[in-house]
């Protein structure tokens, strides 16, 4: 039967399978069209693509969104990615290591799936204050909160909109640092902590989106030689690569720079669907002091929607600025008028019509990069990092019995390169998760088949490799699909 790609997500389709334009669902191809200008829509797209826009629309008919890198919104993860919503990381643990931490509702509502926090800083963990620390919001939260919502966020203020690839993750939070500062040698007893608890907490990945403070060789340096441990005693170790792309040398810090460590470098999507907009963010890249290539894969880095931290300049900002979209033109003013003080930019025009004014909110919140009253988006590779980790845990969902070696394996052999890109840059490309979470399943049939084989009987059949041809084509159209 003739086989054709899908222009859309490039799996080998057979042709007769092909979905074609129709009048009863213009507003799904018209969806298509908007996300993917260079597909000409008289060829079609395989039934994957097709119900998974589909599942956008509709999804899309309960709330005032806008699709498309100019709306006022962005676009989810687990649309950009074309996860597999099978797999939540349901049963794996992931430990964090930042500058701090908040128990944002998308972590710890309907269920609080934080297990464990702890402050390496203190030498006295008292258990009520530590509970305390990430109660109450402060600046040193910031940046932990983004990165452990990415990863494992539900998306609970979202109505699910917003949830991450392992939304039911379980998290260890460990703080090393300050907003200000993070050292070296902090990053190093962060590692050995969670290491030294692994099995306590069942910790399975550690998500570091933070570097050390200066290059060095994995052969003398302490930080990365612990970051080797951790992988040596079966965690899977992901590091975000930085963002130094456009500086002469573009460094790779420890832990990062380390061999066995999951590196991770940025893409930039254009936050759309058509993969033909796709090109590289700013990100750091070797080769390291001991002449490594990192990264090895990239993943989103910019137009990431994470929360915004309760209790700030910006959360009020952000509330307003909903509120004010939401008020009829009756109520806008008053109600600009009842908040006065939290956006004085709006206050110096409030004698101007309304239209002028929604018009200005619109603009703010764009600059702002406010999202909604509960989020906004984020760029660097801090939060590439989260994605792939969240995407470790579906593997391991969908695998227990995978190594550390297996998950970077898999991770990298299902890689998408970009086409007219340094290969240095991107190194195996862009995680694909599907594939990814695919090869994790076969790995774990084939080795249950092993099993239950006779001794001898593997490697019998097909001396000549006739059949072997015919499974590797097998096997790359699975992890297409």
């Amino acid at each position: 039967m003739p086989r054709e790609s899908c222009p859309i997500c490039r799996r080998s389709t057979s042709t007769h399978a092909f979905v074609l334009p129709s009048r009863g669902d213009a507003a799904v191809w018209k969806l298509v069209a908007d996300n993917h200008p260079h597909h000409a829509l008289d060829r079609g797209v395989c039934p994957s693509c097709y119900d998974t826009y589909r599942g956008f629309w509709e999804r899309l008919q309960h709330g005032r969104w806008a699709v498309g890198r100019d709306g006022p919104w962005v676009l989810p993860l687990h649309w950009r990615l074309k996860v597999d919503d099978r797999y939540t990381g349901r049963g794996v643990t992931i430990a964090f290591l930042d500058s701090g931490f908040h128990l944002h509702p998308d972590l710890v509502e309907p269920e609080n799936r934080v297990i464990a926090y702890v402050n390496i800083l203190h030498r006295e963990n008292d258990e009520q204050a530590l509970w305390r620390e990430v109660s109450e919001p402060n600046e040193d939260a910031w940046h932990g909160l983004m990165t452990s919502v990415i990863a494992a966020g539900n998306g609970f203020l979202s109505g699910g909109i917003y949830r991450s690839l392992a939304p039911q993750a379980n998290l260890v939070l460990v703080k090393v640092g300050s907003i200000h500062r993070i050292r070296h040698d902090d990053i190093r007893r962060g590692i050995e902590w969670v290491v030294s608890h692994r099995e306590q907490y069942g910790i399975r990945v550690l998500n570091i989106s933070c570097g050390g403070d200066y290059a060095a060789s994995y052969l003398t340096d302490g930080l990365s030689q612990v970051a080797e441990e951790a992988v040596r005693r079966g965690i899977v170790v992901v590091a975000a690569v930085g963002n130094k792309g456009r500086e002469r040398g573009h460094p790779v810090l420890p832990p990062a720079s380390a061999p066995a460590v999951i590196t991770v470098g940025g893409l930039n999507d254009g936050n759309q669907l058509d993969w033909r907009g796709y090109r590289l963010y700013h990100s750091s890249y070797g080769p390291t002091v001991d002449g490594l290539q990192k990264p090895e894969v990239i993943a989103p880095s910019i137009w990431l929607p994470a929360p915004i931290l309760p209790g700030t300049s910006v959360a009020q900002r952000a509330a307003l600025f909903d509120q004010l979209d939401r008020a009829p033109d009756d109520r806008f003013k008053a109600i600009l008028n009842a908040h006065r003080g939290i956006e004085p930019r709006l206050d110096a025009l409030i004698d101007r019509p309304v239209f002028e004014l929604r018009d200005r909110v619109r603009r703010l919140k764009r600059r702002q990069r406010v999202i909604s009253a509960h989020y906004q988006h984020v760029d660097g590779t801090s939060f590439a990092a989260p994605i792939v980790s969240s995407v470790v845990a579906q593997m391991l969902e969908a695998n227990p019995d995978l190594t550390p070696q297996q998950v970077k394996l898999a991770l990298i052999e299902t890689a998408r390169r970009l086409p007219r890109v340094n290969v240095d840059r991107q190194g195996w490309g862009v995680i694909n998760p599907r594939a990814a979470i695919a090869r994790a399943q076969r790995t774990r049939q084939s080795a249950m088949h092993m099993l239950a084989s006779p001794a001898g009987s593997l490697g019998e059949r097909d001396p000549r490799g006739r059949n072997r041809r015919a499974s590797k084509e097998k096997e790359r159209r699975d992890d297409d699909g």
